[in-house]
């Protein structure tokens, strides 16, 4: 699919380019239209919690080949690390706000699509907004940190919602086609249709296709790719506003892998230690980058509807579906001993001759080398292994200088399959009435969502070691095969008054979630198959804002709300024999916050104080360190409440729109976020949890600032972001320096060049300007690098 998006796009960028002179004229984007300079502060609707909102100039900083989820890393509290300088890489992707992350291991931030939830954002089933949003169609970004809005339709929210938008339709028709070109040999072709509004004045849809590809920032060896396909239409029927989106995303990426010390970075920032050339060395080989790999193809469909049904009275309803498929790979130095043939009778390994699988059952051992007739081999008496690299070296077992020369080096190719369908509905109402001088607002809803998780893990056989990594299709064991259907139900209720200058709301939420673990080797073991129930308390949210009329343009606010996690299904993965007796509890969260915003017609800010409490967090083993990957998975405790986080501080933004064409943000958060124990001090030293130290991942201070300028022809941006040191580990014994990242965008209308260019548009963006280096994303003690400086151009036509 990505050759036949490639070639078509690509022969319509270069016939809109060249046709952009005779269609000069009819262009609906020309150079006298100034870009908006937008704003990021939300005021002046007795909002009584801490909300922001993502800028067109945000959108320009970066490249369109990147992340969606670049745009929000500016925005006050927010910190957004990727380990690929595009975003191409999941595994190492995270986002923090405030002291709550969604990285590889956590979860505790929600994410939506058009306020539809995205079914969570962990590596395994769960997928972040980028899968669903291609660059070029998204709206601005919606960033509701702390208390956040009741309605919110989430499992994840405990320390927020990112509520991600696409474009709606234009009244007008136009098509736009894009490319772009830069480093790391990263190209993209973009193509969309706006029908502008049809015959009946009220029918307008867009659809969009695109495919993007690009290499890693380390050795070159990469091949990430992206296919998307999107849809959206709105129309008025029967007295109904209904709004369509369909999309379809499907995403190949080569990895990163963390570093797990600092001198692993000391001795070069520049390498994650991943390599690019096949050795036929199963020990060195498990580094091999193309065989860490994510692989997913999501698709989303909603049709919601909105309507007045009486006077004050509005009702909106939804439906949505959403399918996720996919797989992560990693290339293990050995073959596991599943019992096919007795290892110590001496006779050929059937997990390398191949033609059998074993389904499920326990493990006898590994086998690094064979004979020529499959027989597996075990090392030369007092050898000892040359063997330097990964992991500080190599046993006996794995060094082919220890075996005969006729020996065979063996190696397993790993899947992880993951599946997720999710199928929805929610309802919400609005009714807005008046008694007197008295205004109120009563809103609630309901929430429904019925989905399947599947997961089964299967290991095959290197074909030939000495030649590559390409593996035989049937694998020699399926290693375990589950499912996880669960239900989600939500409803809530808020009523808000307004008196006079003054606005207080109080609402009432809760949520039911049932999920339950099936075992498809051992169904009729109760132990590995079960239902668990979590039901949240009565959560409570409210607040009060004061605008005062004797000054306008200022409102005072202050909120509080509960929110809350259920048990998730990636706890029962690993539950096995202990069954429901040994599950966590559901992770809580209390949210404070008390802030002043303004909006004047020129300068804007706003200050927020937050004090956040978050109790119960579940607390994984890891299968990963600095002595290497578990790929077995065999030490997994699991997961336990490992106590929580205690987070507080203080948000400022500021906006000065000096010109009609020049404007300025700055923004600080100070953030004192640290660990809570279990209050079982031999608990916490078995787990590695250590209460009072730093949340690692999580800035003290941070700051932005940046400046826009568009006039006429021309348009640029410069932003600078500072992030103080972060602690890498539990332990608080290794940090991660400060730094400064700078992004740079100048872009150009064609008519500056050319009357008959008028219709085209030419950006340069680069991010990390001064090529700094640091420590990037943080997760499980280990820490990504960053990216070097990158150069993307891009030229646009509309005609």
């Amino acid at each position: 699919m990505s050759n036949i998006l490639k070639t078509g796009l690509l022969a319509g960028a270069s016939i809109t380019l060249i046709a952009g002179a005779s269609y000069a004229d009819d262009a609906d984007a020309t150079a006298d239209d100034t870009r908006e300079l937008g704003t990021i502060i939300v005021t002046g609707i007795a909002q009584t919690y801490s909300s922001s909102e993502t800028t067109e100039a945000m959108t320009l900083q970066q490249a369109p080949v990147t992340s969606i989820l670049a745009q929000v890393d500016n925005l006050p509290g927010v910190l957004v690390q990727e380990g690929d300088t595009f975003g191409f890489d999941d595994w190492s992707t995270g986002v923090a706000v405030r002291g709550f992350q969604n990285n590889l291991g956590e979860q505790q931030l929600g994410i939506t699509i058009d306020g539809i939830p995205n079914g969570g954002s962990n590596y395994g089933g769960g997928a972040k907004a980028n899968r669903f949003i291609d660059t070029q169609n998204a709206g601005s970004i919606e960033v509701s940190q702390g208390t956040a809005d009741i309605a919110s339709r989430s499992n994840d929210a405990l320390g927020g919602t990112l509520n991600f938008t696409t474009q709606d339709p234009l009244d007008d028709r136009r098509i736009r086609v894009s490319t772009s070109l830069g480093d790391f040999d990263s190209q993209r072709f973009y193509g969309r249709y706006d029908s502008g509004l049809l015959g009946d004045n009220t029918t307008k849809f867009w659809i969009s296709l695109s495919t993007q590809s690009a290499t890693d920032h380390v050795n070159g060896a990469s091949e990430n790719e992206r296919d998307h396909i999107a849809a959206k239409l709105q129309t008025e029927q029967f007295g109904i506003e209904w709004t369509a989106y369909a999309s379809y995303d499907d995403t190949q990426e080569d990895n990163y892998q963390r570093l797990f010390s600092p001198a692993d970075f000391a001795a070069n920032p520049n390498s994650d230690q991943l390599t690019a050339e096949w050795t036929g060395i199963p020990y060195i080989d498990q580094l091999y980058r193309r065989g860490w790999s994510t692989l997913r193809e999501n698709s989303l469909l909603y049709l919601k509807g909105e309507t007045e049904v009486a006077e004050g009275l509005n009702i909106e309803a939804g439906i949505y579906r959403h399918d996720n498929d996919g797989r992560g790979d990693w290339v293990p130095p050995y073959l596991v001993n599943v019992g096919l043939t007795d290892t110590a009778g001496g006779l050929p390994e059937t997990e390398y001759l191949g033609g059998e699988t074993v389904f499920g059952g326990p493990f006898l051992g590994q086998i690094f080398f064979v004979d020529p007739t499959g027989v597996a081999l075990s090392p030369e008496d007092g050898c000892v292994s040359s063997i330097t690299f990964p992991y500080g070296g190599a046993g006996p077992e794995y060094d082919p200088a220890c075996y005969p020369r006729s020996a065979i080096a063996v190696q397993s190719y790993r899947h992880t399959h993951y599946q997720k369908e999710r199928t929805g509905v929610y309802g919400d109402f609005e009714w807005e009435t008046a008694f007197g001088d008295i205004e109120n607002t009563v809103r609630g809803g309901l929430w429904y969502e019925d989905a399947t998780r599947y997961e089964y893990r299967d290991w095959h056989k290197i074909n030939d070691t000495r030649v590559g990594f390409e593996f035989d299709a049937q694998p020699y064991w399926v290693q375990y095969d589950r499912e996880f259907p669960q239900t989600t139900f939500k409803w809530y209720i808020e009523d808000v008054v307004q008196i006079s200058d003054f606005a207080f709301r109080l609402g009432l939420k809760q949520f039911n979630n049932e999920v339950e673990r099936s075992d498809n080797f051992e169904p009729e073991n109760p132990a590995l198959n079960f239902t668990v129930d979590s039901e949240s308390d009565v959560l409570i949210s409210g607040g009060a804002a004061w605008t005062p009329s004797m000054m306008p343009g200022v409102e005072v606010f202050a909120g509080y709300a509960e929110n809350y996690k259920a048990i998730p299904d990636t706890v029962l993965e690993v539950i096995g024999g202990s069954g429901v007796g040994g599950l966590p509890d559901p992770e809580t969260a209390e949210n404070i916050e008390v802030g002043l915003r303004y909006v004047g017609d020129r300068v804007r800010g706003s200050v927020v104080y937050f004090d956040s409490t978050f109790e119960n967090r579940l607390f994984p083993a890891p299968t990963e360190s600095v002595d290497g990957i578990d790929y077995l998975e065999a030490s997994n405790g699991g997961f336990i409440n490992g106590g929580g986080i205690e987070s507080s501080g203080l948000e400022l933004a500021g906006e000065l729109i000096a010109t009609d064409n020049l404007s300025f943000f700055a923004s600080y958060t100070y953030n004192d976020a640290t660990i809570l124990g279990t209050d079982d001090p031999n608990l916490d030293e078995a787990a590695g949890i250590f209460a009072g130290n730093q949340v690692p991942g999580i800035a003290e201070n941070m700051f932005v600032i940046s400046a826009d300028y568009s006039a006429g022809n021309f348009f640029g941006g410069i932003s600078t972001k500072w992030v103080d040191e972060r602690f890498v580990n539990l332990s608080n014994t290794w940090a991660a320096d400060s730094y400064y990242d700078t992004d740079l965008y100048v872009g150009v209308f064609g008519e500056a060049i050319s009357d008959d260019l008028s219709n085209l548009e030419f950006r340069l963006t680069v991010n990390n300007l001064f090529d700094d280096d640091w420590l990037s994303g943080i997760s499980g003690n280990g820490a990504w690098i960053s990216a070097p400086r990158t150069v993307v151009f891009t030229a646009t036509a509309d005609f």
